[in-house]
């Protein structure tokens, strides 16, 4: 079936407005009392629920930040001792970074999303509820660790070898590790489902280059999550196996090397900077022309300037390494290209600046917080040119300097514009106005307090004082700067107190908002405040998004956009095409249900047994993660060959559920995408081991055929699987049965699996050398592989057994095909630089 041409499609007649609605929220209002918030999948519960959760975490943070100043006031301060000083500042920053700053801009992005876009909800809410559980779980043992004063002391950053189990022998460690890796289920479950939403939910005829800016922030910041987390993934991996089974990745005695752990985690670290920033910047490339009454400048060079900041950002993480030893050509590189960000950044200060030319500003809070982000952030852009000159940075390395260019940098790239942000959609959440008067307060209160304790800090910095000491001695340069510093952040605390008295009092006693109460043109403010949990009694097409909020807003509550109601009892949203956005089909979204709660559960079982030393025991509770993943892909097969669905008078489309194969299509290939970055990076280890190790580890696959030859096997069943699933997909779609090829792949994976045990049973024991456990660990990576392919290979063949497999809906088997595809790239990948590896050696 065509996708239809968008502008012959004729609007749908006129209904009446309230029973469209009850008939809407019937479907897709969330169930009574307490049970229906915890089983909930509306992504407008899910994103005001990660942002609340956000600002705790902050809040925590924040208490944190003020026992630091309490200690650093006074010289030789008794206040803190210095093993639970050391605790709070790692935790500090764990908090503001991991649990504040991408779960924050998570849920903004999963609240309006939608609403911009023209649909009812993202692409897979069920992942969205898991990646919301997995964050509350995660931050709950960060916190908890804290509260029992084991929590992690090395610092944010982890370096080894301070963070290894000779310096750090207790539990802290492994809480970081395991605790921040749960919580990055999360992050990557939001960029998978935020990057398919964009490309596919759009309201018709919403083209890429039509769409707001604020989509485009956010698909850069997924791609740049997506890409830049598996690499601190994979080093929280291993090191928490050095250190619960000795496998020597980062020790020098064995042929490790700490220096790894800095380069996977900066390989994260500097990119996380503008995962940060890109979204913030998002909201002012929103609010900006709104409140200047003008279009925004620029609009080509601004998206321009994100994808440039997006491809630099990852050639940048060595500027953190300055004083490592790094080979001075490799220096002046990694300089120029820390100058260089500086272009794409520009582009959107200038064009930000020129839109509020053009226009007239309006002096309402959120350009307050808009002006202090630009005399905020521009000050720790010119300290991050600076730091980015070798010479100076090895000055400034370590010092405070450091410290208030990263709070410039963080609080006004990304804290000023998301409280911009919160008080300009305060309406839109909450339905009412806020009080005027405390809002204000609470932004000078904040910008005088941050500055005073910041900017003095460039000067103490300066003056040679290191950051994370827990305490100095008298020093007349320092004592008055840092009691300065220290009251200061009082100041600022006080008035983030404000700002969220401020959005309790708004939230409970404000007076009810008129519609569309900044008179946007954007599609979020085309609908009722707060929201219906459907967003759009039908979907805007071509006009009515022209039309702006005020001109759709009436049109669409009747229902002349696209698939108006509810009359089938299910929930349902277009998907278009990536570039056009045409109508391509009708999705059927999950219902409620408690399912990614108790997956979320089943998985932090592990993390706890992994965390309390029971490493034989912890496999077990994998066993019901399989389970329940098992399940939640059996709910997804439902209504496969449901009849065309009419979007518009005469205009059907082809029903496919959630788990059909366009939409979880793209979700996989963004989940290998981030798979293929992991591999990237535990690929970068074994070269990184191989070059700078002082022994090579001992021959194998020269010295043993049997070694090559095994590999090899595993390769060529690899390669059956992938034709036996291209085989079945063929026999399908002729409406043949594909039993007995399922089956044979199944025998074929689980031979390949067996294979690669051999193969592992002859190499050496990877506690003896860090080459040797490179050389497991890439072992383990595509054995996890073939046994999750072997699984997808189980459920198509009892996909077939139910009768499930049609050629309209061959269920699983693309999915698995696709899988089975990078698996044997990845195996034979692999398989070969372990040859080079011992090659070269």
């Amino acid at each position: 079936m065509s996708p239809p041409d968008m502008t012959a499609i004729p609007a749908n007649p006129p209904r009446r407005a309230l029973p469209l609605h009850r008939e809407l929220d019937r479907v897709w209002r969330n169930g009574p009392g307490l049970w229906g918030q915890v089983t909930s999948v509306s992504h407008t519960t899910l994103g005001l629920r990660f942002m609340a959760t956000a600002f705790v975490f902050f809040g925590i943070g924040g208490l944190l930040s003020m026992l630091i100043r309490a200690q650093l006031a006074t010289p030789n301060s008794a206040f803190l001792d210095t093993a639970l000083y050391n605790q709070i500042f790692t935790m500090h920053g764990s908090i503001m970074m991991f649990l504040f700053a991408i779960p924050m801009l998570e849920g903004l992005a999963m609240y309006l999303l939608p609403k911009m876009l023209g649909t009812r909800d993202l692409a897979f809410p069920r992942l969205s509820a898991l990646g919301y559980w997995c964050y509350l779980l995660g931050g709950s043992i960060l916190i908890t660790a804290l509260l029992a004063g084991v929590a992690p002391a090395d610092g944010w950053f982890m370096y080894t070898p301070l963070s290894g189990k000779t310096y750090s022998p207790g539990i802290n460690a492994d809480v970081w590790l395991l605790g921040v890796t749960f919580v990055e289920i999360s992050a990557l479950a939001a960029a998978i489902e935020l990057m398919v939403s964009i490309l596919r939910l759009r309201a018709p005829g919403m083209t890429l280059t039509q769409m707001p800016l604020f989509a485009w922030y956010i698909l850069g910041t997924a791609a740049m999550m997506l890409a830049g987390f598996p690499p601190l993934i994979l080093g929280s991996v291993l090191l928490e196996m050095e250190r619960a089974f000795g496998w020597p990745f980062f020790d020098p005695e064995r042929g490790g090397d700490p220096l790894l752990w800095q380069h996977l985690f900066w390989l994260f670290g500097h990119p996380e900077v503008y995962i940060i920033f890109l979204p913030a910047a998002g909201v002012l490339s929103t609010v900006i022309p709104v409140l200047c009454r003008t279009k925004i400048v620029g609009y080509g060079a601004i998206v321009a300037a994100i994808l440039g900041m997006v491809f630099l950002s990852f050639g940048l993480w060595v500027h953190h390494m300055f004083t490592v030893g790094i080979p001075h050509l490799a220096l002046a590189f990694f300089s120029a290209a820390s100058m260089l960000v500086a272009v794409p950044t520009a582009v959107q200060i200038f064009a930000w600046i020129g839109t509020m030319w053009r226009g007239r500003p309006e002096l309402k809070l959120p350009m307050l917080y808009i002006l202090g982000f630009f005399f905020t952030f521009v000050m720790g852009g010119l300290t991050g040119v600076m730091l980015a000159v070798v010479p100076f940075n090895w000055q400034a390395h370590d010092t405070a300097f450091v410290t208030a260019h990263l709070h410039y940098v963080l609080i006004g790239g990304f804290v000023f514009p998301m409280l911009a942000g919160v008080a300009w959609w305060m309406p839109l959440m909450s339905g009412r106005r806020r009080i005027k008067g405390l809002g204000e307060a609470a932004f000078w209160l904040i910008l005088i307090g941050f500055h005073g304790t910041f900017f003095l800090m460039h000067l103490t910095g300066l003056m040679g004082m290191p950051r994370r000491i827990p305490t100095y001695a008298d020093n007349p340069e320092w004592m008055g700067l840092n009691l300065s510093s220290s009251f200061f952040g009082f100041v600022m605390t006080i008035g983030f107190a404000l700002f969220a008295i401020d959005l309790i009092l708004q939230a409970g006693f404000g007076k009810r908002s008129v519609r569309d109460p900044w008179q946007a043109p954007s599609l979020d403010w085309a609908m009722a405040l707060p929201p219906p949990n459907y967003n759009f009694a039908s979907l805007p097409g071509v006009e009515l998004q022209q039309a702006g909020a005020a001109g759709a807003m009436l049109k669409l509550a009747r229902g002349e956009g696209f698939l108006p109601g509810a009359p089938r009892g299910r929930r349902e949203i277009l998907v278009t095409s990536v570039g056009a956005a045409r109508p391509q089909h009708v999705a059927l979204l999950p219902f409620n249900t408690a399912l990614p709660l108790v997956l979320a559960l089943a998985i932090c079982a592990f993390v706890l047994l992994m965390l309390a030393g029971f490493y034989a025991v912890a496999p077990v509770a994998l066993i019901p993660v399989v389970g329940l993943i098992w399940a939640w892909a059996r709910r997804a097969v439902a209504a496969v060959d449901a009849a065309p669905v009419e979007i518009a008078p005469g205009q059907f489309l082809p029903v496919h559920p959630e788990g059909g194969a366009t939409l979880t299509q793209s979700g996989l290939t963004g989940l290998l995408f981030a798979n293929g970055t992991f591999l990237a990076s535990l690929l970068f280890g074994l070269a990184f081991i191989s070059l700078v190790s002082p022994g090579p580890p001992r021959p194998v696959w020269h010295a043993d055929g049997t070694v090559l030859l095994a590999a090899a096997a595993v390769v060529a069943l690899l390669a059956a699987g992938a034709l036996g699933a291209r085989w079945a997909l063929a026999r399908v779609e002729a409406a043949r049965p594909a039993g007995a090829v399922l089956i044979g792949a199944v025998i074929v994976n689980l031979l390949a699996l067996a294979g690669l045990a051999a193969l592992a049973f002859w190499l050496p024991a990877p506690t003896r050398h860090a080459g040797d456990a490179v050389r497991a660990a890439l072992v383990a990576y595509v054995g996890l592989h073939i046994a999750i392919a072997t699984l997808f290979s189980a459920f198509a063949l009892d996909q077939a057994r139910r009768g499930e497999l049609t050629p309209a809906s061959p269920g699983a088997l693309r999915n698995w095909g696709l899988w089975q595809r990078y698996t044997l790239a990845a195996a034979a990948l692999a398989m070969a630089a372990l040859w080079a590896q011992e090659a070269g050696a």
